[in-house]
Order: C-alpha cells, then sequence, then structure tokens
C-alpha cells in the first residue's frame, strides 16, 4: 500500500522536509508514504478566496487516482486517536489499494472535494500551521504502523 500525502502548499522550511524524510525513511516498502505538493491558489489583499479554493480543488482532484481511498483532512472531521488511526490503516491495508491523504490550503479544502472523500478525519480541533500538519502526519502514520506491527515506539 502506498500512502500519498497530497497537500497543498510548497517550499517548506527545511525542519519539516528533515522530519518528513526521517519518518518516510521509518515506514517501510509495505506502507510507502509520498508526499505531493499542490500549489496553492492567489491569495492578496484583493484575492477571490473561494476562486483560490475551487482551484486548489481542482489542482488536488487533478492528482487523485480513481482507485485511493481518499480521506480529507479537515477541522470538522473525525478525531481519531492514534489507536484509531492504526485501525483505519490495518483497514486501508487490507483493501488492498493506494490512500490519498488530502490537506487543503490556508482556507480549507474545496467544500465539493470534501463531499466526494471516502472519509473526513480531523488532525485536531486546534488551527495548525501547514508546515506542522506535514510533520504531525507523518509522525502519526509511523506511530499507527508501529502499533500495528507491535513496536514498542508507541510506549
Amino acid at each position: 500500500m502506498k500512502v500519498r500525502v497530497l497537500a497543498v502548499g510548497q517550499r517548506m522550511p527545511d525542519w519539516v522536509e528533515q522530519g518528513v524524510s526521517e519518518y518516510r525513511k521509518r515506514l517501510p516498502r509495505e506502507f510507502a508514504l509520498e508526499i505531493v505538493e499542490i500549489a496553492p491558489g492567489p491569495r492578496g489583499k484583493n484575492a477571490d478566496v473561494a476562486r483560490a479554493v475551487a482551484q486548489e480543488g481542482q489542482r488536488l482532484r487533478e492528482r487523485l487516482r480513481e482507485s485511493e481511498h481518499c480521506v480529507a483532512l479537515e477541522v470538522g472531521g473525525q478525531p481519531w486517536s492514534t489507536e484509531r488511526l492504526a485501525r483505519e490503516a490495518d483497514a486501508w491495508r487490507h483493501r488492498k489499494g493506494d490512500v490519498a491523504l488530502l490537506v487543503g490550503g490556508p482556507d480549507g479544502l474545496d467544500p465539493r472535494l470534501s463531499a466526494q472523500a471516502d472519509q473526513r478525519w480531523s488532525l485536531s480541533p486546534l488551527t495548525l500551521p501547514h508546515p506542522l500538519v506535514r510533520l504531525l502526519l507523518c509522525e502519526q502514520l509511523y506511530r499507527a504502523w508501529t502499533l500495528l506491527i507491535g513496536h514498542p515506539y508507541h510506549r
């Protein structure tokens, strides 16, 4: 199974790249993690935010594969404990397909894309900066994997 994180935003700080790289190296081939960066829509003083979100949604849609199980990350999604994430990851693994985790831009995901997702997951009710979301997501995926294989990392 491959887990693809489709994330709006480019040019992450070095500390994010290093952290993401570390967790990607720790994960086995059967739980491969890929980060796909999506260009954000135009923002500025007089920008049309709805249009920017729609453009981001279209770019995300273009990168989604039909065979992927799609999980939208959003504040209004279902909160999962680490143990629940491990159970979800196990279910993803047993469905014999890849998974796409969608991370929207500064104004969230296109509502149409969110409505089409197979699942909606909330990392936290807190507003988190996008670089931190990437790193947190990668760490939690690694932690879920270690739970599945009985590795002591989670303790």
